[in-house]
């Protein structure tokens, strides 16, 4: 949808690859007796053409679409057409070095979404998004602009040496996790983390079978468990894992608090989120067999660090639906069949 007159309203774009997202935020700004909206962009190249035709005096911007990502279309938009803009994203979380590459660019502020990349629970943050529309228009555009610095200060490297293994499969996971994890050496020297979409009680039978039958260690994991190379750790079914870095060792914890995301928990995507955000080029995801999109915005995030992506191939999937949506947005290194991928992984790693 597009208008050209505000009659004196703020006038408001929107960018974001979900339609119901892009719904969501339209209800949203309309609601707001103060706000216009003049344009949606359904991609990032459209988000920077229609900011350019339409001149709005705020974007709201997602930061995972297609064609052109956030960042990058935040980049042309600050060139070619100074604007402020809002970054709106489950990866924009407060501290992630996203959020600082994007409020480094000129953003002038994020809102995270509560869960997902299509957020059944954004609707709720809506006066937070409203506010933080009214406060950008505080902002002077020729001021974003000026304060704009070099990104030479800003650490991209992983502060870990050694790689890391994030695996995520749902439908169908167990069949092609038996081709991808006995076949592994003993002495793998990189710790992996395996995220299967299993209720409570499923995860915990799930590593004592593959622990048997794997030359690795399996086991369910707890909070605290150190990540060790050669151990696989099998998120506990209803949690989602997480990982963090102190003491110069990194440790699991679990989160049953945060809501599901992708209508899932454990969540690869939270995963990677979390461990990409470590490990950065070190990161190695596999997302095998599964229905929906979890793992495609993770993977999002391990490519934006220079990680590396493998997707499962039809020919071995129950489900060609996870690795179909990280190979149809581009983020896959290799598409290779199930009993392929254990030799790529120890050529990578």
């Amino acid at each position: 949808m597009e208008k050209e007159k505000s009659n004196g309203k703020i006038k408001v774009m929107i960018a974001d690859d979900s339609p119901f997202m892009r719904m969501i935020l339209k209800d949203i700004i309309d609601q707001q007796s103060d706000m216009e909206l003049v344009a949606a962009a359904k991609d990032g190249l459209e988000a920077v053409e229609l900011a350019i035709k339409y001149k709005p005096d705020v974007v709201t911007m997602d930061v995972e679409m297609p064609k052109l990502n956030g960042i990058e279309a935040l980049k042309e938009i600050m060139k070619r057409s100074p604007t402020r803009v809002i970054m709106v994203s489950s990866l924009t979380e407060e501290g992630a070095e996203i959020t600082l590459l994007a409020l480094e660019l000129g953003a002038t502020d994020f809102v995270a979404k509560p869960s997902g990349s299509v957020s059944m629970g954004f609707r709720k943050m809506g006066p937070e998004l409203a506010q933080k529309i009214r406060d950008a228009m505080k902002v002077s555009v020729s001021q974003l602009v000026y304060q704009r610095k070099p990104l030479a200060g800003l650490k991209m490297k992983s502060i870990v040496s050694g790689k890391v293994i994030v695996i995520g499969s749902s439908t169908g996971g167990p069949r092609s996790l038996d081709l991808v994890i006995p076949p592994l050496p003993k002495d793998f020297p990189a710790p992996i983390l395996l995220v299967q979409h299993m209720p409570a009680g499923f995860t915990k039978s799930l590593a004592q079978r593959l622990d048997k039958i794997s030359n690795l260690s399996v086991k369910e994991a707890e909070n605290g468990d150190v990540l060790q190379p050669g151990c696989v750790y099998v998120a506990p079914g209803d949690y989602h894992m997480g990982i963090k870095h102190q003491d110069r060792k990194s440790t699991i914890y679990i989160d049953n608090k945060t809501e599901k995301i992708n209508n899932v928990r454990p969540s690869v995507d939270y995963t990677l989120d979390k461990v990409a955000e470590i490990y950065k080029e070190n990161t190695v995801a596999v997302i095998l067999t599964g229905m929906g999109k979890d793992g495609s915005k993770g993977a999002f995030k391990v490519k934006f660090f220079k990680g590396i992506v493998i997707a499962e191939s039809k020919e071995t999937c129950v489900v060609y639906g996870m690795p179909k949506a990280v190979v149809d947005e581009g983020y896959a290194d290799f598409v290779l069949p199930a009993d392929k991928i254990p030799e790529k992984l120890v050529e990578i790693i």
